[in-house]
């Protein structure tokens, strides 16, 4: 039984499958001082609409609120760079990120932090999208989890809250511009939905 759009509830805190997807995709070495989290959020889109925006390592500021400018040096592979350009307001102006993963037969994409100015040290995530039924219509089940250093002066608890508010604000808003584009498709008038 889902609770919130974030996190299903059951003994280990997802549902079956949920758990069955975070085993799969989204099991991360983790070290002393790191901390790491896994997070749901499901949308009322299908995959393909969903998958579109997510895999564009070239284009994260489709979905992403916090990102103003993104530059993939080279071509668009597995190993590619960016130079993302992050909006006034948070702890940072620029980040470096590498192309780890990027599936479209299943749907997995990660990525890794290798520089910028700011504090997330070793950070690393996974992002995997799965079908869903919601409300007897295709939707998306996105799960997004991350590993990342605990920095000098930080705990556990901080680093993950903040990390976590960041996720969840850029999956709100994947959902949101999904959710939007999905209704701009619909071939049936909106009142006979």
């Amino acid at each position: 039984m889902v609770t919130n759009d974030y996190i299903a509830t059951s003994s280990n805190g997802y549902c079956k499958m949920e758990d069955e997807y975070v085993r799969r995709h989204h099991r991360h070495e983790i070290k002393e001082h790191q901390c790491s989290k896994s997070l749901v959020k499901h949308i009322k889109a299908p995959v393909p609409l969903v998958w579109s925006l997510v895999r564009r390592f070239d284009q994260p500021q489709k979905y992403k609120p916090f990102i103003s400018r993104c530059i993939v040096q080279g071509d668009l592979q597995i190993g590619s760079v960016r130079e993302v350009n992050v909006k006034s307001g948070l702890p940072a102006t620029t980040s470096t990120e590498r192309l780890e993963l990027l599936d479209d037969e299943e749907h997995i994409f990660s990525m890794r932090i290798v520089g910028g100015d700011h504090r997330l040290k070793n950070y690393s995530s996974v992002i995997t999208v799965h079908p869903e039924i919601i409300d007897g219509r295709p939707g998306t089940l996105v799960i997004e989890s991350f590993v990342v250093d605990v920095p000098d002066g930080n705990t556990r608890d901080e680093t993950c809250y903040f990390v976590e508010a960041l996720i969840k604000c850029n999956l709100k808003s994947l959902a949101d511009v999904s959710e939007r584009l999905a209704v701009q498709d619909r071939t049936e008038p909106i009142d006979r939905i």
